[in-house]
């Protein structure tokens, strides 16, 4: 299950380090029912429709963070951006598809965006495939969906693993990686997914190669609000 960004593949393998406020006891090969977690855990989110999301995106400057939606049946984000530990040149709102990332800049962005986006004011641009870690992250935050389950028999085979159990806002979840893989560049990646008794996805942790520490996307952090595409905005369908 490695999640390919404009043909560089992010490599799905396990993070060792020990996470904060988790109890990691592997890795250790999926049972049966872990891998059937894995497997159905991206169609969770195409079956939703659409998931809330807090995407946090490293950057040498102090990274930014995306709050908002994603519409995983019409492959389309939606929300506020803002930067973190730096200035606030970067915020304002933000809209994505597979091809494209929309910005509106705002200098009083507001902690909610707006559920119909302004009509006037956004700025298009082609999502970059390299090099950029918020491009990556939302590129990433967007491929978390499928209309199919992953083959469980196949994930163990491949090297998916469970790495352990932690509790996630009031959430019992299985921390997993998925098959490993490798960038065209050689380097490592990793995907780690906190999942539900159900296949639901609460977290993702994923290393990118434009970034020093991992992307962080959490999931259900505010109530979700159906995105509408903004002008010029083609989303998948």
């Amino acid at each position: 299950m490695a999640v390919a960004i404009g043909g560089v593949a992010v490599a799905v393998a396990a993070f060792l380090a020990i996470d904060s406020g988790s109890a990691p006891s592997g890795p250790k090969t999926l049972t049966s029912d872990q891998a059937n977690l894995l497997a159905v855990t991206r169609f969770r989110n195409y079956q939703a429709g659409g998931r809330a999301v807090t995407i946090d995106v490293p950057n040498t400057a102090g990274g930014l963070t995306v709050t908002g939606s994603i519409d995983y049946r019409g492959k389309i984000g939606y929300g506020v951006v803002r930067g973190t530990g730096r200035d606030t040149s970067s915020d304002g709102l933000i809209q994505w598809t597979a091809t494209a990332v929309f910005v509106h800049p705002m200098a009083n962005t507001p902690a909610k965006a707006p559920a119909r986006p302004p009509e006037s004011g956004w700025y298009r641009r082609p999502l970059q495939n390299y090099g950029s870690s918020l491009d990556s992250s939302l590129a990433i935050a967007l491929k978390l969906g499928s209309d199919r389950p992953e083959n469980a028999e196949l994930l163990p085979q491949n090297g998916a693993a469970w790495v352990g159990q932690d509790r996630l806002d009031g959430h019992q979840v299985d921390i997993m990686t998925g098959p490993s893989a490798r960038t065209r560049s050689g380097t490592p990646g990793a995907v780690r997914y906190w999942i539900g008794s159900d296949g639901t996805m609460y977290r993702v942790r994923v290393g990118v190669a434009s970034a020093s520490r991992p992307v962080v996307i959490d999931f259900d952090t505010q109530k979700y609000v159906p995105v509408r595409p903004v002008p010029g905005a083609t989303p998948a369908r």
